[in-house]
């Protein structure tokens, strides 16, 4: 399926929904319609010879600056993909009600052909690029990690930012994701699987939703198949598996997939596989060299965590999950989602589901604007008054409260609670509010009700600046 098919689909959700509002024909398309692209040939000198690059900016909307939106380096990446990856970025934002527009980016090399001294050397030369046109800056243009690049790349970004405007006391913050002793945030790398951990726990929160999809009782125990095992099907894993009790079925990725029906353990496996490079052998469970047909393997929750249009046409009628959450972009097709939902299989779409990344991405943001990490000026006076309480609560009681129960109070919050509750609340809140439309508008479905709401607060803003 080639990457066209990805802003097809993307664009044919927004006319599902676009019916549910009542915004204008020219509205509708202004929204609808990417700004502008930018394409960038550029050369770079190494091994003794000349290599030419190509790259990609899209900013799809700036109904509020500075868009934001991760660059991703894959060998098939094109366009297309980046237009539809920067517009489900401008619905992402609106849906959690962080003030950015959308972007995206992305460079066509596999980061696996160089060696880490040649992708760094490639990645400053397209920094450079970028920063020259305006398309990096802490107001206008703010990208942050995507598939093949991480905290490393953001460091180097930020770094060539600072070099062309050494005297811009933000420089920190042209982009997110980066290493914690480089300005980076605490619970950034771990963001995206975190914010699906915290809407899947939503989502069973709400009896109807969890009948409705076919499930009798709470998360823990729930059968989860997960593909992709990168940095946010890690996470997402890691954390249902350990905090939530759920069984993780079955690791999917490109080369096969581990399964084990009582459950794999999620550490171990990423230790295997980071350094094998493969789950064969791997003692945790049973090795599967096709790890395509497992999508459709007998599950409680499905998780799409690698990459768009996995699920199609081809795949819809055989899944067998009662719940599918896209910790990917795009991971279902529209034919695909239409199935689905004539399935009764409910969906919680990407807009929501992997949205916890661009919402630490605003904190970390926020934090770098600010230039005092969160709770540095309270902790203490916190500690303090905790500490006035524990000593009246023991003088009036005339015992002594648990240790363990005083040193929870004493110590305060830290900054990755912060950014955890931040998180969590930004989550179930979105998750909360599209529930309710959903509900009060008789929309089929979970996603055209999140794209009505992102639609609608976009117009909102147009409308304020007279559009």
């Amino acid at each position: 399926m080639v990457k066209k098919d990805f802003l097809t689909s993307t664009n044919r959700m927004f006319d599902k929904a676009v019916q549910y509002t009542s915004i204008s024909p020219g509205l509708a398309k202004r929204i609808k319609m990417c700004n502008s692209t930018y394409t960038i040939n550029f050369g770079v000198k190494v091994r003794d010879e000349i290599h030419t690059f190509t790259g990609w900016r899209s900013v799809h909307s700036e109904h509020f600056e500075p868009a934001k939106g991760g660059i991703r380096y894959d060998i098939e990446s094109s366009q297309e993909e980046v237009e539809a990856l920067a517009a489900l970025m401008t619905y992402k934002c609106a849906i959690i009600e962080v003030p950015f527009g959308g972007s995206k980016g992305a460079l066509k090399i596999n980061p696996k052909d160089w060696t880490r001294t040649e992708v760094e050397k490639i990645t400053r030369r397209f920094a450079q690029e970028l920063i020259k046109r305006d398309l990096i800056n802490p107001a206008q243009n703010v990208p942050a990690p995507d598939v093949g690049t991480g905290a490393q790349e953001m460091s180097w970004i930020a770094d060539e930012y600072r070099r062309v405007f050494p005297t811009d006391i933000n420089a920190l913050a042209c982009v997110t994701g980066k290493p914690p002793e480089k300005g980076g945030l605490v619970g950034r790398s771990e963001a995206t699987g975190r914010g699906v951990q915290y809407i899947i726990r939503e989502f069973f929160k709400h009896k109807e939703d969890y009948e409705s999809a076919g499930f009798k009782g709470g998360l823990k125990g729930k059968k989860i198949a997960i593909q992709g095992f990168g940095n946010v099907g890690y996470h997402a894993g890691k954390f249902l598996h350990e905090e939530d009790g759920c069984k993780i079925v079955c690791i999917m990725e490109h080369n096969g997939a581990l399964t084990n029906p009582e459950g794999v353990n999620v550490e171990a496996a990423k230790a295997y596989y980071m350094q094998e490079g493969t789950f064969e052998n791997c003692p945790g469970g049973s090795f599967e060299k096709d790890s395509s047909s497992f999508l459709c393997m007998e599950c409680d929750i499905l998780i799409p965590a690698a990459r768009e249009n996995v699920i199609d046409e081809s795949n819809a009628e055989n899944i067998q999950a009662k719940l599918v959450v896209e910790a990917a972009n795009g991971p279902i097709t529209f034919e695909a989602d239409e199935i689905l939902i004539k399935r009764n299989i409910t969906i919680i779409p990407d807009i929501m589901a992997n949205a916890g990344g661009v919402a630490v991405s605003y904190f970390e943001w926020v934090r770098n604007l600010r230039h005092i990490r969160f709770g540095r000026l309270e902790k203490r006076r916190n500690a303090y008054q905790f500490d006035t309480l524990i000593t009246a609560i023991e003088t009036m009681t005339g015992k002594q409260m648990p240790e363990k129960f005083k040193e929870q109070f004493l110590e305060g919050v830290n900054e990755i609670d912060l950014v955890r509750s931040g998180l969590d609340d930004m989550i179930c809140e979105a998750y909360q509010k599209v529930r309710l439309a959903k509900i009060e508008n008789a929309i089929p479905d979970l996603r055209t009700a999140a794209y009505k709401i992102a639609l609608e607060r976009i117009a909102i803003s147009y409308d304020s600046i007279g559009l």
